[in-house]
């Protein structure tokens, strides 16, 4: 059996014959994410002033501190590229480097981001306080939901890549498609951070 023909068997074909079969499925997974967040979007804009006699987005939100958080998620996508480029050149131990960074930078992320929604439910600025809280929270708390979702993918990819003795082919596929996930999560959050936040506050 031929290399190409191998490597189509394990869900990776070689570059003439085009995308992996596997990448191109996590693709269509990430539209149906894109209609997901389109709505919650859509939802957010339609009550973003039903404050309910309520605080407000300029009341609550701390830019400074969103701004820093937004930082390490979109320097974690750097990360994460300089992990793709040590995997294609197959070095397991930058590969394992890049992706512990990008690791501690998305945890960082999730930390504040769970900070900030213990302080709005403490000051009595809880989702059930307004439609505005409603929609904020389901918003930016299911983007939440995603990167505790990659972060954990992130940890198995890890634990498995210290296990092997190379980066293999599945392993290539696997960890492309943690990057397309990763990518898009930085792409829906700079559409929070613009619409949610800086919309709230100017």
């Amino acid at each position: 059996m031929s290399q190409t023909a191998s490597l189509t068997t394990d869900g990776v074909t070689a570059a003439e014959h085009g995308v992996s079969p596997t990448v191109l499925g996590f693709w269509l997974y990430l539209m149906t994410d894109c209609v997901l967040f389109a709505a919650l979007f859509a939802a957010f804009a339609v009550m973003s002033n039903e404050f309910a006699g309520g605080s407000t987005g300029r009341d609550l939100f701390n830019i400074s501190g969103v701004a820093l958080e937004t930082g390490a998620l979109l320097v974690s996508s750097i990360t994460y590229g300089f992990a793709m480029i040590s995997a294609h050149r197959r070095q397991r131990r930058a590969v394992l480097g890049w992706l512990l960074v990008t690791f501690v930078l998305g945890a960082f992320f999730l930390a504040q981001e769970l900070r900030e929604f213990s302080q709005l439910i403490a000051g009595g600025a809880g989702p059930d306080r307004s439609a505005f809280l409603s929609s904020f929270f389901t918003l930016v708390g299911t983007h939440g939901l995603h990167v505790t979702a990659g972060l954990v993918w992130m940890a198995v990819l890890v634990a498995h890549v210290v296990r092997s003795s190379d980066i293999s082919e599945r392993d290539l596929t696997r960890l492309t498609c943690l990057s397309l996930f990763w990518h898009f999560l930085d792409i829906v959050w700079i559409g929070v951070f613009t619409f949610v936040y800086l919309g709230s506050v100017l």
